[in-house]
């Protein structure tokens, strides 16, 4: 299994699969072919089904600015690798192909031919191996991550904190529409000052949707931000590590340490199932996001590693089936309410985990398997086509 690094990168939104990776991939073969003029580019699938929603063209054409480039759709052409398929070409004066390279957008920013995520390092490949290692050395979550990743892990973890903390404070002061033809009022900011005039379990609820709002209108924003495991589920972690931090004067450390388990959280996910929207529905994304979050939060409450196990778990589970259904391909409807209600979601479990004795039937691994196994059932509609849901009902009535 591959480094936590590759859970948390540090880029632009507004989606991690249609943004960020169709950038790294034109960089790539736009910087191989220096001396070419025209290129074109073959969307397929999801990727090309939301990928104006996404700005994936618009993205693609920053990178070859200067140059020709031709764009071809083919939302319904799916490759059977994964459905964000990226076909680049790069042509002679006679529009011959010289070269070619078909990429995957799998997930969280990541190629599928990414060098670092082909580099497996020594972590276990499941929590059941997890945890027995924990079992047997006496070591904690953040501890097996250090003796897996090394201690240069931390201060790779103290950028992506620094940057999710910034995301937070700029969201929580910028106002008005979002970019796209939903016109979506920013809400963060209006939250977080309804919550100064509430007093406890109100107030610190408001703030935790404040704070998963202003990430997640971030993004939608083309902002900076972390993906967690990716932009589309971008609030719901640091919402609830910068709540808890805020709230319950939580050191920074603990903070850090805690991002550390919720990447392996993360990671298993992704190892033995998928992260990916196109590929296993928003349960794959948000869900994730929520087990990360669930996970992190019982860690810093003190819980035990059966108990950390029990609420990444029940963040999971509980969003088994949902699907990813974008409005207009956009990253805000339903996307950017999720993460606000994913990150209340993940404190409930973290809370019932803690309650508990970390005892249950269903393991993490479990329902991994069974996220995947659900993902892949889900029709195409409901897998970020935005063909389906509320993507179509809303397509309908012009919104």
């Amino acid at each position: 299994m591959d480094s936590i690094r590759n859970i948390y990168r540090i880029g632009y939104g507004p989606s991690s699969t249609h943004t960020m990776a169709p950038r790294r991939a034109s960089e790539t073969f736009r910087d191989k072919h220096p001396g070419v003029a025209a290129f074109r580019v073959t969307l397929y699938g999801s990727m090309a089904a939301t990928g104006k929603g996404h700005l994936t063209d618009t993205t693609i054409e920053q990178v070859f600015a200067g140059k020709k480039i031709e764009i071809v759709w083919k939302p319904e052409e799916v490759l059977s690798v994964h459905p964000n398929g990226l076909l680049f070409e790069a042509l002679d004066e006679n529009g011959t192909v010289k070269d070619s390279w078909l990429t995957f957008s799998t997930g969280g920013g990541a190629l599928s031919d990414d060098a670092d995520m082909n580099k497996e390092i020594s972590h276990a490949n499941s929590m059941g191996m997890v945890m027995l290692e924990m079992e047997q050395t006496g070591m904690t979550f953040w501890e097996y991550i250090e003796s897996v990743e090394g201690k240069e892990i931390w201060p790779f973890l103290e950028e992506v904190w620094k940057t999710m903390t910034e995301s937070i404070e700029r969201g929580l002061h910028a106002e008005g529409l979002l970019p796209g033809p939903l016109h979506v009022q920013r809400k963060a900011s209006v939250y977080h000052s309804r919550a100064t005039g509430f007093t406890g379990t109100l107030k610190k609820k408001t703030d935790l949707f404040s704070y998963a709002l202003a990430v997640s209108e971030e993004n939608a924003a083309g902002g900076k931000i972390v993906t967690a495991p990716t932009c589309g589920s971008c609030g719901t972690l640091p919402a609830l590590l910068f709540h808890i931090m805020t709230n319950y004067e939580m050191t920074e450390l603990k903070v850090i340490r805690a991002l550390a388990t919720a990447g392996l959280v993360g990671n298993i996910v992704r190892h033995n199932a998928s992260i990916s929207g196109a590929e296993v529905g928003c349960q794959g994304e948000i869900g994730t996001a929520c087990a990360m979050a669930a996970a992190a939060a019982t860690q810093m409450f003190g819980g035990t590693p059966g108990q950390i196990e029990y609420a990444a778990e029940m963040g999971m589970e509980h969003h088994l089936g949902l699907t990813c259904d974008p409005v207009g391909g956009y990253v805000q409807i339903p996307c950017i309410e999720r993460n606000a209600f994913a990150a209340a979601r993940a404190q409930d479990a973290s809370a019932y985990a803690i309650l508990s004795d970390g005892k249950h039937r269903i393991s993490f691994d479990d329902v991994v398997r069974t996220m995947a196994v659900t993902g892949r059932d889900l029709s195409a509609k409901y897998r970020e086509t935005s063909t389906g849901g509320l993507a179509k009902l809303m397509n309908k009535k012009r919104v």
